[in-house]
């Protein structure tokens, strides 16, 4: 989609870009299209996070490009800088909502943010759609207008914790390193649920904030308690600390590592090869799965953007297009009949067959454990890892706590 902006449009973007606070960034010229359905990408573009951020904003420009228009209107998209901050994220969201009446929002890498973003648009009569992590997002603090398509902290250590435990059952001693907030809890919590079931020893766990970049301290205490297993619950670039960190300190040598919650492709590419080979990784995406929908998105990352999908890209792609298919499907841009329209969808997603579950608005997928390999064994540039184990994994929805009103 080539834009082009006559003088008029170019004066409008520089006056609102002049504006103290400004939501608005040159991705703002799709929202110059009179009559435009607005949509929104809350993501962090600055702070730790913000390389997650960069890849969503590329997910929704490419759905957006793509589809052109739905019913007959234009789309527009704006991406909010959220900073990570979920009261930074409740004020983008106000701000937009008020500015150009977005109703539609697909974003929120964090949890925190996440969770905060959910409630505020109820409260403005929108849809807000996540990859976030944290069960409460499905769960106790569950909502008419929040839609999640990753996998919650639950199915994440279910399919990735429970298959290693059985593949190794000489590994009886693990040691966690756990980031202190809402998603981490949840990780931890479903951890030790699994590691009681089975009898495997906790031997440790040290917590750590989000602004932490230094592991060296509590990985001193993971290697004194000599784990079989270092089980990695942070995400992002902390996870890519800790990871690169543990390897300096041998640990690769004397115990498996596997990260619990690993943000895919451009982890790996930032990681490199030599730091992966041997570690295990849980994933909610990967480009080489061959379902006919990720194939099509393959092919149009590539020819648009030179590169394979990543998750934050493919997260984004599939969360904004959920919406547009709702909007399709109800024959309407009414957030409450997109609603409608998206409980108990069934259709073939990125991962294969998926659905929106109508009870709490969780979409059933699958999750992925993988290997790192050598780099003498990549096929290719992105070969990365194997895929060693997919499946879906969920609580009942009578065990979420999720009460729609």
């Amino acid at each position: 989609m080539e834009i082009k902006l006559n003088r008029r449009e170019m004066l409008k973007l520089a006056a609102a870009a002049s504006l103290p606070g400004s939501l608005f960034t040159a991705r703002d010229v799709f929202a110059q299209s009179t009559g435009a359905i607005q949509l929104a990408c809350p993501v962090p573009m600055s702070g730790p996070f913000a390389a997650n951020g960069k890849f969503a904003d590329l997910g929704m420009k490419l759905i957006v490009e793509q589809y052109g228009k739905v019913l007959g209107r234009p789309l527009a998209y704006t991406t909010l800088d959220t900073e990570g901050k979920p009261a930074t994220a409740i004020r983008r969201v106000q701000e937009i909502a008020q500015q150009k009446g977005a109703r539609f929002f697909a974003g929120g890498i964090l949890s925190s943010e996440a969770l905060a973003m959910g409630k505020e648009v109820e409260k403005a009569g929108g849809i807000f759609i996540t990859t976030a992590g944290a069960d409460e997002i499905t769960g106790k603090d569950c909502n008419n207008a929040t839609f999640r398509w990753s996998v919650p902290t639950f199915g994440a250590i279910e399919q990735t914790v429970r298959p290693l435990i059985e593949s190794m059952p000489k590994a009886k001693r693990w040691y966690t390193i756990t980031p202190q907030y809402v998603f981490g809890e949840g990780l931890l919590t479903a951890a030790k649920n699994i590691f009681k079931e089975k009898g495997i020893e906790h031997v440790g766990n040290s917590y750590h904030s989000l602004t932490e970049k230094e592991f060296s301290g509590y990985l001193t205490n993971a290697a004194a308690a000599k784990p079989d297993v270092l089980l990695i619950l942070n995400f992002g670039s902390q996870s890519s600390d800790t990871l690169r960190q543990a390897v300096s300190f041998g640990m690769k040598k004397n115990c498996t590592i596997l990260m619990a919650w690993a943000s895919g492709l451009e982890q790996f590419e930032t990681l490199g090869a030599d730091l992966c080979d041997g570690v295990y990784f849980g994933a909610q995406y990967w480009h080489a799965v061959a379902s006919p929908l990720n194939l099509d998105l393959v092919k149009c990352t590539q020819d648009r953007f030179k590169q394979n999908p990543n998750y934050s890209l493919a997260g984004s792609y599939i969360c904004t297009k959920l919406m547009l298919d709702g909007m399709v499907k109800a024959g309407s841009a009414d957030p409450k009949a997109v609603i409608a329209a998206m409980e108990g969808l069934k259709y073939d997603g990125l991962t294969g067959p998926e659905e929106i579950r109508k009870g709490d608005h969780q979409v059933l997928k699958n999750y992925y454990l993988l290997k790192g390999k050598a780099k003498a064994k990549m096929k290719n540039a992105d070969d990365y890892a194997d895929i060693v184990s997919a499946g879906k994994s969920f609580l009942p929805l009578d065990k979420t706590e999720c009460k729609m009103a």
